[in-house]
This record gives C-alpha cells, sequence and structure tokens, in this order.
C-alpha cells in the first residue's frame, strides 16, 4: 500500500508547476496613483511602500509607482488607485486612508489574476491573499475529498485545479494540492518557490499524507449518506488549513506553529470543515419536490 501510495504521489506531484506560479508572483507591476496633493500622493506611496521596509524594497516598489504626468503611465498600468473622492473611470479603485483594506477587497475581487504579484512585492496585500490561498485550498480538499466518498458523483463538477481523472488516489490529490499551496504561500510572502527551495516542507507535506489517510478512509465506511462523509472531509480540511497556516508564520517569521498551537488550531479547524462538508452534502440532497 505505501509503495503505491508514493507512485500515486510521484504522479500526482508531476502535474505542479511551481515555475509557473513563481512567474506570476515575480511579474513586475505598474500602478497608477492619483491624488489632489502632494500630501496625499504620499499617503498613497506610503500605503504601498511602507517606511518600515528596507531602502532597497522600497527603492523597488517606488520604480512601479507612477503619477499621471509620467510618460505612459496610464497606457501601461495595471492598476489605476484613485485618491477617495476623486472622480475615476470604472476600471480604477478608491483608496481611503481611513479603511485602506475596502481598496484591498477590491482590487482582489475585481482583479484576482493579479493577487500574487500584488502579495509578494506590497505587504498591505500579503495578509489576506494568504488567508484567501488557504481558505480556498482546504475548501478544495475537504469538498474533493467528501466527493470520492460518494457513490455516482463526478469529482470533475467541482473545476478543481487539474482534471481529477489523473488522480489515483484522493490521498494524492490532497497532498499534490497542499504542495500546490506551499508554492503560493511561499512566492505571495517573497521568499523562494520550487522543489529544490522548499525540500523541508515537501518531506513533511508528503510524509504527513502517510499519517492522516488511515484515519480519514476508515471514517468513511459504508455508513448512511453523509455519516462517515463529514467527519473525513473535515479531517482533509483542518489538516489543509493548520498546514497552511504554519507555513504562512514559517514564511514571515521564520518558524511554524508549535504543537500546542497546531493543536488548538486543528480543533477550530475540524469544525469549520464539518460546516462545510455538511453544507456541501445538503446541495447534493435531491429535493422532494411539491407535492403531485
Amino acid at each position: 500500500m505505501t509503495l503505491a501510495l508514493t507512485s500515486q504521489l510521484k504522479g500526482a506531484i508531476k502535474n505542479l508547476n511551481p515555475e509557473r506560479v513563481r512567474r506570476d508572483a515575480e511579474r513586475p507591476l505598474d500602478i497608477l496613483l492619483v491624488a489632489s496633493s502632494s500630501a496625499a500622493h504620499a499617503a498613497l506611496e506610503d500605503f504601498f511602500a511602507p517606511a518600515s521596509l528596507s531602502h532597497a524594497k522600497r527603492t523597488q516598489i517606488f520604480a512601479m509607482l507612477h503619477r499621471p504626468g509620467d510618460p505612459g503611465a496610464r497606457e501601461r498600468c495595471d492598476l489605476e488607485i484613485h485618491e477617495e473622492g476623486l472622480p475615476r473611470p470604472y476600471e480604477a479603485f478608491s483608496f481611503s486612508p481611513d479603511r485602506p483594506e475596502l481598496m484591498v477587497e477590491d482590487v482582489l475581487y475585481r482583479r484576482e489574476e493579479l493577487s500574487l504579484a500584488l502579495a509578494r512585492h506590497f505587504p498591505a496585500f500579503r495578509k489576506p491573499v494568504v488567508s484567501r490561498v488557504i481558505n480556498a485550498i482546504a475548501r478544495e480538499n475537504a469538498v474533493f475529498s467528501a466527493v470520492t466518498a460518494l457513490p455516482d458523483v463526478v469529482p470533475s463538477l467541482l473545476e478543481l485545479p487539474w482534471a481529477v481523472g489523473e488522480f489515483a488516489s484522493d490521498t494524492a490529490f490532497l497532498t499534490a494540492n497542499q504542495l500546490r499551496m506551499a508554492f503560493l504561500l511561499a512566492a505571495a510572502s517573497d521568499r523562494q518557490v520550487g522543489y529544490a527551495q522548499q525540500k523541508a516542507e515537501i518531506v513533511s507535506i508528503v510524509g504527513g499524507a502517510f499519517g492522516w489517510r488511515a484515519l480519514a478512509r476508515e471514517l468513511a465506511g459504508k455508513v448512511p449518506f453523509g455519516g462517515g462523509i463529514v467527519p473525513k472531509a473535515a479531517i482533509a480540511f483542518a489538516v489543509t488549513y493548520v498546514m497552511g497556516r504554519s507555513l504562512e508564520r514559517l514564511y514571515r517569521i521564520g518558524y511554524g506553529l508549535t504543537r500546542a498551537e497546531r493543536r488548538l488550531a486543528y480543533g477550530d479547524a475540524v469544525e469549520a470543515g464539518k460546516a462545510i462538508a455538511a453544507a456541501f452534502l445538503e446541495r447534493l440532497k435531491p429535493s422532494s419536490g411539491p407535492a403531485a
């Protein structure tokens, strides 16, 4: 069984492309800042390049920030940010110094394709992007785990990152998705991305696949609809979520969650995973329809 899972994991990992993640994160951005005064413009610049950053990092960021008078600035800009209250085109975004998080949320919602690059280059975008990555992949793993335990449900309906038919087991998919999460989190955290660069994290993730796999399968035996599926999906969510939070701390300050912190976070994440799985299974149940 161990040899079979090892082979499946190798096949699943072949579907991952850390180079693409690195390329998306490292793409340079051009941002047009529109303000009514020098003071307002300085506030915008300080948001994107806070004084706490090193001189080298601030210099790198300032090269991506432009004013309307700069030659070709509007034509080549990826984002256009306006001081709150100024007239702006529909595609531009409004910045309020009192509620800057509203602009961040709006940008990430409307320009999701820029999220990795924004997080890597600009600290203000990092935390929300990291949280989105962790929650999204933990949810994907929970839903995938639930689907593979159900009869007559085609996993591809989930529109997950890869063609699920290429995976010989759900464990291979879940583990590969956790590796994808590690690449994305490193990229968003301005860390090195790749198999060689993240060797320790990869070894930990792949090693963990052999530990929680048996427990998850035990919970999804021949039981009434949803009886063992919800716990199985909750475990998939919790393991992925806690792993993501530990990786986030590792990339942010150099070390991950302690054992006690992991245990506490795992308990909370299991409950969140149960709710996600239960809601998903409820949507799959056939409606009774109107009475004849």
